[in-house]
């Protein structure tokens, strides 16, 4: 009998490398945008081209993506109990099975065999719902990362509306960024700016 095995990676842009502004120069731009910037300290006169964002620590950060990953885990353990349940009472089934073959408990050889296959059924059953929890789990984990790629693109596009930045990266466990000047590292003002929105939205 195989065990279910359902992986929550709530992965933040995963299929985002970089996103690339070029020749906004538009002068609208929100309040928490604003404000972002004042954190980092930018100003006319302190401008950078590129600057970059710590994906992993955004995660930790972020209220929306703590919740939907609290969220799917939710989902995950629920799904694991009920197929644990089941698979359970399959195993007392098939212990059963084998108990009435050694106490020739069947009235026939046939009536054994039926029994046999029906456990045989319920276990590729089994064994489907499995497949099928983990493509659900492996689908709806999917559509939580696309919605937080686009939280943060469209806020990053109201944040760069000055065209300030003509370059914004995502640095992953530190492998792209190396070494950078103060300032460059914008992580902690998009943040606290997703979560300013993020607290207005839920609290209406």
């Amino acid at each position: 009998m195989k065990r279910i095995l359902l992986v929550v990676n709530l992965v933040l842009l995963s299929g985002l490398s970089s996103v690339l502004f070029v020749g906004c120069q538009s002068n609208a731009s929100t309040e928490t945008a604003n404000d972002a910037k004042e954190e980092v300290g930018l100003s006319d006169t302190n401008v950078f081209p590129v600057a970059y964002i710590d994906t992993d620590s955004l995660l930790r950060q972020y209220k929306l993506a703590i919740y939907l990953q609290e969220e799917l885990l939710k989902k995950e353990e629920k799904s694991r109990t009920d197929f644990n349940e089941q698979a359970k009472k399959l195993q007392t089934q098939m212990a059963e099975f084998q108990r009435k073959v050694q106490n020739n408990g069947f009235l026939s050889r046939e009536r054994a065999e039926q029994e046999q296959r029906n456990l045989m059924n319920r276990d590729q059953e089994l064994q489907n719902l499995n497949a099928k929890l983990s493509n659900e789990l492996m689908l709806e984990q999917e559509s939580l990362n696309r919605q937080l790629r686009d939280t943060l693109t469209n806020y990053l596009a109201e944040f760069n509306a000055d065209g300030r930045y003509k370059l914004i990266l995502s640095n992953t466990l530190s492998d792209n960024v190396l070494y950078s000047e103060p300032g460059v590292n914008i992580t902690q003002a998009i943040a606290d700016a997703l979560n300013t929105r993020y607290e207005i939205a839920t609290a209406k």
